[in-house]
């Protein structure tokens, strides 16, 4: 049985950004995606797609749009999002509320993948097999949970998504 393919459509966010020693702040160069599906061994038909490298707080309607359009003329049914955490739920709305028929997985990190220590790693592995399972509609998966568009919330006292109820 052949397993169709997700598309990963890459914004940039923490999980992307790269630490310049010499200016000491982050940046973006390239997406991590690829080398994060080769450390974790993933055997799956993957499309990897760059939109942009932008930190979420600068990412704008115009920006959303954009996204938005990627995954309206994605052949694939199954979608992952790499995003930066700070306005992954106003982009989680603006696709949920276009009520794609598609499933649609938003992830991030709270920590750089380059770090060493990130969440980045686990929270792109957990998106995949999300994209996988779930039914139709857009999700936001963090910390080991799926939370629909609806739902999904960063609580900022704790760096964790959770659900509003």
């Amino acid at each position: 049985m052949e397993v169709p393919a997700i598309r990963v459509l890459v914004t940039g966010g923490t999980f992307d950004k790269n630490y310049n020693e010499l200016e000491g702040r982050l940046h973006f160069r390239e997406t991590h995606v690829p080398e994060m599906l080769g450390l974790g061994r993933c055997k799956l038909p993957i499309v990897v797609e760059t939109l942009m490298l932008i930190d979420s707080l600068e990412m704008t309607d115009e920006h959303r749009a954009r996204v938005l359009e990627a995954c309206r003329r994605a052949p694939e049914s199954r979608i992952v999002i790499t995003h930066g955490t700070d306005t992954m739920e106003l982009t989680a709305r603006a696709l949920g509320e276009a009520s794609l028929p598609k499933t649609i997985v938003l992830t991030g990190a709270m920590v750089p993948y380059t770090f060493g220590s990130s969440d980045g790693l686990f929270n792109l592995g957990s998106a995949l097999a999300f994209a996988q399972s779930l039914p139709r509609g857009t999700y936001v998966a963090m910390n080991g949970r799926a939370l629909s568009w609806a739902d999904a919330h960063k609580n900022r006292a704790t760096g964790v998504f959770e659900g509003r109820a």
